[in-house]
């Protein structure tokens, strides 16, 4: 079945002949922004069922009533990989959370480190973020946004997934990143780095793999995204 060009993110079962009632905010954004109509189609997705191509059989300004028709896409799920990242200035947040979800990841979980320098982290606006990233992108995976937590409280109850540990001291070395995979969480610093504690626990976990992203020292931002890419391009689904 042809995939539909608006995709809308639902927590409703997807399923063939399933009625699918919308939210108000998703009825003004199909027939108010939009400008969609009854018999018009559109891909819903719920991180579970894959993408279904769905009818509109109702439409008003606060609500409608989608009905699948059959399913587009199969389910995709990502590489068990976390991104965990010390939140910055808000918009460049924003940005690291959608290009996480964009790239793959399977959760994202703000830590707050010593040098951590942000304002406060609301959860709900990130996880919306990452909804809207998914839809855009053609995904079928949403990444859960975590409640912030403290690095050193994070890492003490740590278990056995490894650490993609980007460590600024190591810049313009080559990134020793090898294996076949499992279960990963990549971590990237403050705008003000990583404190020389924090930096000498983490060399000091087995889990931890210290890496280099380049010959630069790379903005927080910037830094997530080519972790990502590296670590994707080595161990993920992009090989």
């Amino acid at each position: 079945m042809d995939r539909a060009k608006i995709r809308l993110f639902v927590e409703h079962p997807l399923a063939e002949g399933q009625s699918v009632d919308l939210t108000r905010e998703q009825a003004h954004y199909l027939f108010g922004v939009m400008r969609q109509a009854v018999g018009g189609q559109v891909a819903l997705f719920n991180g579970r069922d894959g993408e279904w191509t769905c009818e509109i059989t109702e439409a008003g300004k606060r609500g409608g009533v989608l009905t699948c028709l059959g399913q587009a896409a199969a389910q995709l799920d990502p590489p068990d990989l976390w991104l965990m990242f010390a939140p910055i200035k808000k918009s460049r947040t924003d940005f690291i959370v959608e290009k996480a979800a964009e790239m793959g990841a399977r959760r994202i979980v703000p830590v707050l480190t010593e040098f951590t320098n942000a304002e406060r982290v609301r959860v709900d606006r990130l996880q919306a973020h990452a909804v809207e990233a998914a839809e855009q992108c053609g995904g079928t995976f949403v990444p859960e946004v975590a409640d912030p937590v403290k690095l050193d409280r994070l890492l003490a109850g740590w278990d056995d997934r490894r650490i993609m540990f980007c460590d600024e001291a190591l810049v313009g070395r080559d990134a020793a990143l090898a294996g076949d995979g499992g279960s990963w969480a990549i971590l990237i610093g403050p705008e003000g780095g990583f404190s020389g504690a924090e930096r000498a626990r983490l060399h000091g976990m087995d889990q931890a793999v210290a890496v280099s992203l380049g010959p630069r020292v790379l903005r927080a931002d910037t830094a997530a995204v080519a972790a990502m890419t590296l670590w994707q391009d080595r161990l993920g689904d992009w090989r």
